[in-house]
């Protein structure tokens, strides 16, 4: 009677492997903030990583194909005014991009197909309503425009960026937030807290619908994502302050499906999850490899797959969608390590003999379509992401532009408060009146030409550069 020792999976032999020196992005000056953020976020047409500047916050944003050495003049984007702390790509519009920073304030932005001319530093929308700073951003994975912040002074606001009002505050955490999860479907999301809980939360009903105290028992930072499933995988630290690896039922949080030490290290892992193989890649700051698990529904749960080494230690990693990843080279995840001075792209393999297409690799995806509408999720509908296949390999959509309604922002906000010595438009002269009108409406009209005017003459000095005028 023969009997299988080993654990069937088409993913026991997944490799890493990093790219050639020609194709690493080189002189990165990366940001030296003290934050456990990622500092990266790549989507199939853009790379942008959080780097050093003075004078206020700055991020960097790079077509994927622009490899090599960057331009120590390269454009910017500017806006904030302190440290950025983290950004993240839009799911639903590969050109949408938001950052948060120590400002205390988030922001949205438009990102040129083109290569720009000149530092971006005019957001589409500025998000205004946390008292401290932001240090983290997620967006919603099925809803369009809906984006969540979180900022040192403990508050969740989730925002509609199509108009710019805040849909929903919640003050339930009494300290620092270390990380935001949404689910597959954006219903629920959960939390890790210095107060050492993980939280499950239900944003549109306003609570906390599950609770566990230090799911691991040491004091450091921890961080927890949600699986395909709706189990929740967590990384932490024993209170030998060995790092260690969770999985937990958010129904019954009694006791742990899977609970394993791994190292004696100090970098936060962090975690990031690959829904479609159900393969969760750690990577901890100050770390030189990376280790993934495959987690199932056999005992023991999270298996250990192998582990990617290399020399020089991480400062942050970013993590391709599954619709940018090359179906033609059997490549089921590619992340972007960022060394000091650059960024790194490192691509995991699955051996294959065949060049066909394989369907066991690649199941159907998210695409780039929203499922449902901000006001439909805000009604109570949830829907799961709308799939793509991968068959034919994924071409990113040109440019779309995000409209914001701003006249909403407006209804929101106070009636800022006047000395007793401004002047008040009801004692105007009618006369006087309708000529500042008419003034007003010259400037807008001459702002709106000298804007068209410019956006004409980058288009056009955009194709001298690239070559295809």
């Amino acid at each position: 009677m023969s009997r299988s020792i080993v654990r069937q999976s088409k993913f026991r032999h997944v490799f890493g492997q990093a790219a050639k020196a020609e194709q690493s992005y080189d002189d990165i000056r990366v940001s030296k903030v003290t934050w456990d953020s990622s500092f990266c976020s790549v989507n199939p047409k853009f790379l942008a990583v959080i780097v050093e500047s003075s004078g206020g916050g700055a991020f960097l944003v790079l077509p994927l194909s622009k490899t090599g050495r960057v331009d120590k003049n390269y454009p910017l984007v500017v806006g904030h005014t302190g440290p950025v702390l983290d950004i993240d790509w839009c799911p639903h519009n590969d050109n949408i991009l938001a950052s948060c920073s120590e400002d205390c304030t988030a922001m949205v932005w438009q990102i040129p197909d083109h290569t720009p001319t000149r530092p971006l530093s005019e957001p589409i929308v500025t998000l205004e309503g946390h008292s401290k700073r932001v240090g983290i951003v997620s967006w919603h994975p099925t809803a369009r425009n809906v984006l969540l912040t979180a900022g040192s002074d403990n508050l969740i606001i989730i925002w509609n960026v199509g108009t710019g009002e805040a849909l929903i505050t919640m003050d339930d955490h009494p300290d620092l937030i270390y990380n935001v999860s949404w689910n597959r479907n954006g219903s629920l999301f959960c939390t890790t807290c210095k107060d050492r809980r993980l939280r499950v939360c239900d944003p549109r009903k306003r609570e906390v619908v599950a609770e566990r105290l230090a799911p691991h028992e040491g004091i450091r930072p921890m961080r927890a994502i949600f699986t395909r499933e709706g189990n929740i995988f967590s990384t932490g630290f024993t209170r030998m302050s060995q790092r260690e690896l969770g999985l937990w039922d958010p129904t019954n949080f009694e006791e742990p499906i899977a609970l394993l030490e791994m190292d004696t290290s100090n970098g936060v892992l962090l975690p990031f999850y690959d829904a479609d193989a159900n393969i969760v890649y750690l990577c901890g700051k100050g770390d030189s490899s990376i280790r993934y698990f495959e987690i199932t529904e056999e005992p023991p749960y999270v298996h250990y797959l192998s582990t990617y080494s290399s020399k020089e230690p991480q400062r942050g990693m970013g993590f391709m969608p599954k619709r940018g990843v090359d179906v033609s080279k059997c490549e089921i995840a590619r992340l972007y390590k960022l060394h000091e001075r650059k960024c790194e792209p490192i691509m995991m393999t699955v051996p294959r003999k065949s060049d066909l297409f394989q369907d066991d690799l690649y199941p159907d995806t998210a695409g780039p379509d929203p499922a449902l509408e901000a006001e439909e999720w805000m009604e109570g509908r949830d829907e799961d992401p709308v799939l793509v296949s991968l068959r034919d390999g994924y071409i990113p959509p040109k440019s779309r532009e995000l409209k914001v309604a701003r006249k909403n922002i407006l209804d929101t906000r106070a009636t800022p408060r006047r000395s007793m010595s401004s002047c008040d438009g009801s004692n105007l002269p009618p006369q006087l009146l309708e000529k500042l009108l008419e003034e007003v409406q010259n400037m807008k009209a001459t702002i709106l030409s000298q804007e068209k005017r410019i956006c004409d003459l980058e288009n056009k000095l955009s194709k001298y550069t690239n070559g295809t005028a």
